[in-house]
Parts: C-alpha cells; structure tokens; sequence
C-alpha cells in the first residue's frame, strides 16, 4: 500500500486522538471550573447549551470548507483553533465569560469533528474497505489521556489552567505538525448528468441518516450521564461500583469500534447497523428490567457492544453519498447526532419526573428498535441495468 496512504491514515488516528483528548480535557475540568466561577450545577448546565451550539456551528461551517478547501487545510486549522480555545474555559471569571469561552471553544472543537470525519471518509475511499470505526474508537483514547493527564496535573498541585494551557499547546503543535501527511481532499466538480430528482433523493437520503445519528447518538447522551446513577439510585450499589457501570459500558463501545470494521468488511454497513440496534435494544431493556447488579453490568456491557458500530457507519455512508459534498453530509449527519448526544441526559431527566428511572430506558429500547428496522437505508445502492449491460461488453 502506498506509504502517502499509510500517513494519512495515521494523521487521521492523530487528529481523532486530538479531537478526544481536548474534549475530554474541558470534561475532567468541569468541577475546578464551576468553583473557580462560582455558579450552580443548573447555571452551568444553561451555559453548556452554549458549547452544543458552537459546537453545531462550527460542524456545519467546517463540513462546507472541507469541501472548498480540501483537508489539507481545514483539518490542522481546525485543530489550532480547538487547541487555542480550549484554555478559555479555564481562565473565565464570571458566568459570561465562561459562556462565550465556551461557545468559542464549542465552535473549534465541532470544526475539528467536522473536518476529521471528512477526511476519515476519504481515507477509507482511498484503502476501499471500511477503517471508519477505528478512527472514532481513537476518539475514545483521546478521552483517557487526558483523564491521565487531569490526574497528573492534581496530583502535581499545578493550577488546572495551566494543564489545560498545556494541553492546548501541544494540540496546536501537533495539528501543525502533522499536515502533510494529510490528503488533498478538494470535492471534484459535480457530474453533469445530476437530475433534480437524483439531488433530492440523495438528500433525503441524507437527512435519514442524520435523524438515525440523533436516535442512536442520544442513546449514548443517556448512557453516558445516567448508568452510574441507575446502579446507585435503582439498585443500590455502593458509589464504588456504580462507577463501572459507565466504564463498562465505555470498554466495550471501544472495544466493539476497534473490530466493527472488520465486521462491516465482512457482512456490510446495515448489518453493523441493524444488528448492533438489535443488540443495544436487548443490552439496555436487561439494564431496565436487571433485579441485580451483575445483570445490570451485563446490560450496560451489551448495550455499549451494539451502539459501537452504529455511528461510524452512518457517518460513512454520509460522506460516501456524493464526493463533491462529502464534507458538508458529514457534517449534517454529526451535527444532528450531537443534538442527541446533548438532548440524552435531559430527556432521560425529564421523564424522571414521570416513571422510574429504570422505566425511562424503554424510550432507548423503542430508539434502538427504530434503527434496527430503519437500517435499510444503508443497503447498497443497485447497480443501473444500463451500467451492468456495459460492464459486460
């Protein structure tokens, strides 16, 4: 395989691990930056609305530069900008400079979400077999580096802002550094023969993906922010174990994207797709149903396994729906789906208020079982009798 192909596929992975890493930094810094601000919890849920929006803009701007500019570009300055933002939370005084410090860094981070995924699309296109699931599984390492690194910095009694000023600086640099190995990725020029009708299908098409990206999207929003809480709250395990609720769930989402590609590889996208649904659906109705702690981890366990591959495969089949507009699908598809990651946790709260927290998991059941039926839509486009007829002369 040619060696450009194989950097690019690293700087993806890099660029991935980037994305994690700084997101996963401004998370582990959430408490030291509600002290040093001073606001309440519901304060500062109001202000992360901010960073959701930023982060949703700047997806859809980033997609359409991709497109223009090539990745070349967009992804490493992308990357600076996320690098550059992602101290601004940390140096906030009052509740509105830490909402526009949000909104800023929301902005740079969704650009570089944007952006990557672009390029991963790509990068698979170019190898011809599916790599997507790998990349976002690197995205998940991104998230224990700097969990590593929070601890480092506390343990070391630095300020949090200057491990977040470090970390933002060696984002900077190695997004700058890792450019060449990136492809040029500028959208050829639409073919001529693009009828009206073809260019609203496609759309539409578009449009059903994104709305799977919310569905499964939201079920991860809700996993990550309420499976410590259902063992502690509805079961009753100790603090202790409770936390391994979302670590087990987190493991086997990770461990499920590093071997998802070779499964769609195997057996296709809508396969990836339906059946981790159905298996997701089968993981989190065991979690609402789960009279004891260990069925409740087995569920988390395969609820984690079934969502791992969903995602990757509806952003691939994103990009991979027309070449000249890989970057904005995209970016279409992530934007929506981040929706839903956001609106998970306040869903699942507000239907809290009605049924046991347990019960709320059916509303994820009935998510899952919609993806899994709606899952066609990945099925490989049929070859035109006229193309077929052709190939065979």
């Amino acid at each position: 395989m040619e060696h450009s192909l194989r950097s690019a596929r690293v700087a993806t992975f890099v660029y991935f691990v980037l994305c994690g890493t700084t997101m996963g930094t401004w998370v582990v810094n959430i408490p030291a930056v509600e002290d040093r601000v001073d606001i309440s919890h519901a304060t500062l849920g109001g202000l992360l609305v901010l960073l959701g929006l930023g982060a949703f803009t700047g997806m859809q701007a980033a997609g359409r530069l991709t497109d223009r500019l090539g990745a070349r570009v967009v992804v490493p300055a992308t990357g600076v900008l996320c690098g550059a933002t992602l101290v601004l939370p940390g140096l906030a005084r009052d509740p509105w400079t830490l909402g526009a410090a949000l909104l800023l860094f929301g902005f740079g981070n969704g650009c570089l979400d944007a952006s990557m995924n672009a390029h991963a699309v790509h990068v698979e296109k170019a190898y011809g077999r599916p790599v997507m699931s790998a990349f976002h599984a690197t995205f998940s390492v991104g998230g224990v580096i700097a969990a590593l690194v929070g601890a480092g910095v506390a343990a070391a009694g630095l300020s949090p802002v200057a491990g977040m000023a470090a970390v933002g600086a060696l984002t900077v640099v190695i997004a700058l550094g890792w450019t060449r190995a990136l492809l040029e990725t500028v959208a050829p020029p639409a073919p001529a023969d693009d009828t009206p009708e073809a260019k609203s299908t496609a759309g539409s098409r578009i449009w059903i993906l994104a709305v799977l990206a919310l569905l499964v999207m939201l079920c991860e929003g809700a996993a990550n922010d309420w499976s410590a809480l259902h063992l502690k709250d509805v079961l009753d395990a100790p603090a202790s174990v409770a936390a391994f609720a979302y670590g087990t769930f987190a493991a086997t989402m990770t461990i499920g994207r590093l071997l998802a590609d070779r499964v769609a590889a195997r057996f296709g996208s809508m396969a990836v797709l339906r059946h981790g649904a159905v298996t997701a659906a089968v993981g989190i109705t065991t979690v609402a149903l789960a009279p004891w702690v260990w069925a409740a981890f087995v569920g988390w366990a395969l609820f984690g396994l079934g969502l791992s591959g969903c995602v990757p495969q509806l952003f691939s089949a994103a990009g991979h729906a027309d070449p000249a507009a890989a970057g904005a699908n995209v970016s279409r598809v992530a934007g929506l789906g981040y929706v839903g990651m956001l609106a998970g946790p306040a869903v699942i709260g507000w239907l809290t208020h009605l049924v046991a927290l347990n019960h709320t998991f059916v509303l994820l059941t009935l998510m899952c079982a919609v993806t899994a039926v709606a899952a066609g839509v990945l099925r490989p486009a049929p070859v035109p009798a006229r193309e077929t007829a052709t190939s065979s002369h």
